[in-house]
C-alpha cells in the first residue's frame, strides 16, 4: 500500500539520491524517537493513555517549532548561509545525547502531570527534534533552489519520501525495535543515528554547496515569482483541514488505548495510518482516489459515531471500524489538502499551517478538552466536524435528499425525545430501535455525501441520539483528570434493598457500594468474600490478628471493609480525583465507616512510592491498577515484581488482578514471578447465578509467596493451582510483549 505511482517514482529516480536520502533518513529518525520517548516516561506516569495524547501534542508543537525554523531560514539571502546555521543546529542538538529522560524536573507531580511531562520531554528531547523535524521542508526548498531551473521533479514528490520513511520507521518500532533490543539498547541505536543523518546531512550540503557554485543564480534567493500569495482565507483552511485528522488520531488512539493497553503497539497503528493518508494524498494518481474515499467515508462515520457508546462489541469489529473510519476521514481532510495546495514558491508557508493545524488538534485534545469536557466528548465532536472537509455543493436539495433528512432528522429527535421509554422496553426492542437508527443514519449520510453542511448536521443529530439512547444507567456525575473519565451511576437490585451505587473508570467497573445499612459494608464486585481477592483476605485474617496491607489502586475503597481494629491499610493511588470520590465526598464509605483500623493514602506511581516503604512490611500487598481495562504494563515486570517481593513479610502475600476483555496476562504474570524468585499459584473464578447481580465479578487473580510454605494455607483450600508459563518470556522493565498477550487472547489459547 506504501508503493509511489510510476510518476512519482521518476520524478524521485530525476532527484539526487542524496536530497532523497537525507528527507528519508530524518523523517524515520522523527518518527521512531515518538513511540520510544513515549514508552520511556509512560512509567513515571501510572501508564495513563493520556501520556501519549500529551506526548504526541508536545511532538506536533516541537513540529511546528521546527518547520517555523525552517520557514525563518529562508529569508537568509543564500543557500550557503542556511547550510551552515542548519549544520551548526544539529550540532548543538547533539549536546542532549544519549537519548534519555531528564530527571531536572525532579519527581512526577500528580497534581499538574501534563505540565511536567512536556517539560520533561522538552529538556530531553525537544532540541534535537524540532531541528531534525525542520529537515524535509528545508531540503525540498534546497531543492527547489538549485535543481528545479535544472528540469528537475516538483520538490513536493520528496514529500513522499519523507512520509515513506516515517511510516517504516513506525511500524519497524514495535515489529522489529521493541521486541529485539532493550530499551537502553534503544536509546544509544537512535542516539547513533542521529550522529549519522548529520554526516549524511553534511554531504548533502556539500552537494548543494557545488550545485549553487555550478549555478551562481541559485545562490541567492531566486527573485520574486508572479504568484500570489496564499490568502488569509487559504491559510485558515489549511489549517482547519490538517487539524481534523490530527484530533481524530489522539482521539482514536484513547479511545482504543483505554480499553486494551497504553503501549506503542496501541500507538503506532492510528499514527501510521495517519501517515499512510498523507502519502496517497500526495500521490500523483492515489491509491484510493478522492471520489472513493468520499463514498467510503460517507458509510464509515455514521456507523463509527452510533457504536461509539455501545459496550461489549468485539474487539476486533473495534479495531476495523474506528481505524477504518479515521483513515478514510483523516484521507478525505489530506486529499482537500492537497488539491488547494500552493506553488512551490510558497512552500514552506504551506507546511508551516499543515503544522500549525496539527498543532491545533493535538492541543485541543491533550489540554484544552480535558479541562472543558467532562468525558471523552472530543473524540465524537470532531468525528462529526469531519463531515465539513466533504464538498459544500450549494443548491436547492432534491426531493430525494429533502425527504431523506427530514425523515432522519425525525427518526432520531423521536429516539432523543424519548429515550427514557426505550430504556424500559425489552432489549430486543431497543436493539431494534438502534439498528433501525443506525441504518437511516448511513442511507442519509451516503445520499447527503456531497451536501457538507447538510451531512454534517445529520452525522451530529445521530451522534446524540446515539448517546441518549445506549446509555441505560442512571448517571449521578462525571468527572475527569489526567488519568481518565470517573463515572458514578446507580441500578436497581431490589434484592440489595433497591439502589447499587457504581463507579466506572472508562468502560470498566471499578467498585460497588449497596446504601442499605445491610449491606453497606459487604465488599462487593471483585472484592467479595466468594472472590479470590476476598477468600485471600478471610483466610490471613483467620492466621493473624493484625495485618499490614497495602493496595496499588483505589477504585471504590472496597478492600477497606476487611481492616478489623489493629489493622493498617495504605491506599497507593496515582489519582487524587479517585481520593476524593472514593474517601472524601462521601460518596462511597467503605474507608470513613467500613474500616475498623487506620487507613491513609499515598499519592503517586505505585513504582515510585513503594520503593520508599520499609522492606518486609506488609502481609498483604493487592496490585489491582488498571484504568479501564488496560494494564499498566511497568506494574507487572520483573523488577516491579522484585520490588514487591522486597515489601512483604517472610510469610506475606502478593495479589496480583490480572482480570483483562483483551490481554492474556495469566502465562507472561507467571513467568515474570518465577523469574522474581516468587511462587504463583492462580485461581480462575466464574461468578455464580444464585447471587444478586454485582455481589460478586469473575476474575483472574495470581498470589505470590517468598516460599512456597506460605501459600500453604491458601492451597490447602483447593482453589488455587499452579500456572504454566508455556514457554513466554517473563516482562521486564525493557521488554514487554503486548501484542503476544492480545494474540493469545484472541486466539483463545496459552500459546506465545
Amino acid at each position: 500500500m506504501t508503493d509511489i505511482p510510476a510518476g512519482d517514482r521518476a520524478a524521485i529516480v530525476r532527484t539526487p539520491p542524496l536530497f532523497v536520502i537525507a528527507v528519508f533518513t530524518s523523517a524515520a529518525l522523527v518518527f521512531m524517537v515518538q513511540p520510544m520517548v513515549g514508552k520511556l516516561v509512560l512509567p513515571l506516569l501510572g501508564g495513563s493513555p493520556a501520556v501519549w495524547n500529551t506526548s504526541m501534542a508536545f511532538f506536533q508543537f516541537a513540529l511546528l517549532v521546527g518547520y517555523g525554523y525552517a520557514h525563518l531560514l529562508q529569508k537568509l539571502p543564500t543557500v550557503r548561509r542556511q547550510i551552515i546555521v542548519h549544520i551548526a543546529a544539529l550540532g548543538i542538538a547533539a549536546l542532549v545525547l544519549p537519548l534519555r529522560i531528564s530527571g531536572l524536573l525532579g519527581e512526577p507531580s500528580s497534581t499538574a502531570p501534563a505540565l511536567w511531562l512536556i517539560g520533561v520531554l522538552t529538556l530531553s528531547i525537544g532540541l534535537p527534534f524540532a531541528i531534525l523535524s525542520a529537515t524535509a521542508p528545508l531540503v525540498q526548498a534546497w531543492y527547489a533552489r538549485t535543481h528545479m531551473r535544472e528540469g528537475g521533479g516538483e520538490p513536493y514528490v520528496l514529500y513522499a519520501a519523507s512520509n515513506l520513511g516515517s511510516l517504516l520507521a513506525l511500524l519497524a518500532y514495535p515489529i522489529l525495535m521493541e521486541p529485539l533490543l532493550t530499551l537502553q539498547a534503544q536509546r544509544f541505536t537512535w542516539s547513533a543515528s542521529y550522529v549519522g543523518f548529520v554526516l549524511i546531512l553534511g554531504a548533502l550540503a556539500l552537494l548543494v554547496w557545488r550545485s549553487a557554485q555550478v549555478a551562481p543564480g541559485a545562490v541567492a534567493a531566486p527573485a520574486p515569482l508572479a504568484v500570489a500569495a496564499p490568502t488569509l482565507r487559504e491559510r485558515l483552511i489549511w489549517i482547519g483541514l490538517a487539524a481534523i485528522p490530527s484530533s481524530l488520531m489522539l482521539g482514536v488512539t484513547t479511545h482504543l488505548a483505554t480499553d486494551v493497553a497504553s503501549a506503542p503497539f496501541m500507538w503506532v497503528a492510528p499514527l501510521a495510518l495517519y501517515l499512510l493518508t498523507f502519502i496517497i494524498a500526495f500521490q500523483t494518481r492515489p491509491l484510493i482516489p478522492p471520489y472513493w474515499a468520499l463514498i467510503l467515508q460517507a458509510a464509515a462515520l455514521p456507523a463509527t459515531v452510533f457504536l461509539l457508546p455501545q459496550q461489549g462489541n468485539s474487539l476486533p469489529l473495534l479495531l476495523s471500524l474506528h481505524l477504518g473510519c479515521f483513515f478514510l476521514s483523516a484521507l478525505v481532510c489530506h486529499q482537500a489538502l492537497v488539491a488547494r495546495r500552493p506553488d512551490p514558491a510558497h512552500l514552506t508557508v504551506f507546511y508551516l499551517c499543515l503544522s500549525i493545524g496539527g498543532v491545533v488538534g493535538g492541543a485541543f485534545n491533550a489540554f484544552v478538552a480535558p479541562q472543558v469536557f467532562n468525558w471523552v466528548m472530543e473524540y465524537p465532536l470532531v468525528l462529526v466536524l469531519a463531515g465539513l472537509a466533504r464538498p459544500w455543493r450549494w443548491g436547492r436539495l432534491t426531493v430525494w435528499e429533502t425527504g431523506v433528512l427530514v425523515a432522519g432528522s425525525m427518526a432520531v429527535l423521536a429516539a432523543i425525545l424519548f429515550a427514557g421509554q426505550i430504556r424500559d422496553i425489552l432489549t430486543f426492542d431497543r436493539m431494534m430501535t438502534l439498528k433501525t437508527l443506525l441504518a437511516i443514519g448511513i442511507v442519509s449520510a451516503v445520499l447527503l455525501r456531497q451536501r457538507g453542511l447538510v451531512f454534517t448536521a445529520m452525522l451530529g443529530l445521530l451522534t446524540v441520539g446515539a448517546h441518549v439512547v445506549s446509555d441505560p444507567a442512571q448517571v449521578i456525575s462525571t468527572q475527569r483528570s489526567f488519568f481518565g473519565v470517573l463515572r458514578q451511576t446507580t441500578v436497581q437490585e431490589p434484592r440489595l434493598g433497591g439502589t447499587i451505587r457504581l463507579l466506572a473508570h472508562g468502560t470498566t467497573l471499578h467498585g460497588a457500594q449497596v446504601p442499605d445499612a445491610r449491606w453497606r459494608c459487604k465488599p462487593m464486585v471483585y472484592y467479595a468474600e466468594e472472590t479470590p481477592i476476598g477468600q485471600v483476605f478471610t483466610m490471613t485474617q483467620l492466621i493473624r490478628p493484625a495485618m499490614r496491607v497495602g493496595a496499588v489502586g483505589l477504585g471504590t475503597g472496597s478492600v477497606a471493609a476487611y481492616v478489623r481494629p489493629g489493622d493498617h491499610l495504605t491506599f497507593f493511588e496515582i489519582d487524587p480525583l479517585v481520593i476524593d470520590i472514593a474517601h472524601r465526598s462521601g460518596d462511597f464509605t467503605y474507608t470513613t465507616e467500613c474500616a475498623k483500623g487506620q487507613v491513609d493514602f499515598v499519592v503517586g506511581d505505585a513504582r515510585l512510592t513503594l520503593q520508599k516503604q520499609p522492606d518486609a512490611a506488609f502481609d498483604i500487598l493487592l496490585i489491582d491498577a488498571f484504568s479501564s481495562d488496560a494494564i499498566p504494563a511497568h506494574l507487572m515486570t520483573v523488577e516491579a515484581v522484585e520490588g514487591y517481593l522486597a515489601k512483604l513479610k517472610p510469610n506475606g502475600i502478593l495479589i496480583l488482578h490480572l482480570s483483562n476483555r483483551n490481554l492474556e496476562l495469566k502465562t507472561p504474570a507467571a513467568a515474570v514471578v518465577l523469574a522474581a524468585g516468587g511462587y504463583p499459584l492462580l485461581q480462575e473464578y466464574r461468578q455464580g447465578g444464585a447471587f444478586p447481580r454485582y455481589w460478586e465479578s469473575s476474575e483472574d487473580v495470581m498470589i505470590v509467596g517468598k516460599t512456597r510454605a506460605a501459600l500453604a494455607p491458601y492451597e490447602a483450600e483447593g482453589f488455587w493451582t499452579v500456572p504454566p508459563t508455556n514457554g513466554v518470556a517473563p516482562w521486564t522493565d525493557d521488554y514487554t510483549n503486548l501484542v503476544g498477550a492480545l494474540w493469545r487472547n484472541l486466539s483463545g489459547g496459552w500459546s506465545p
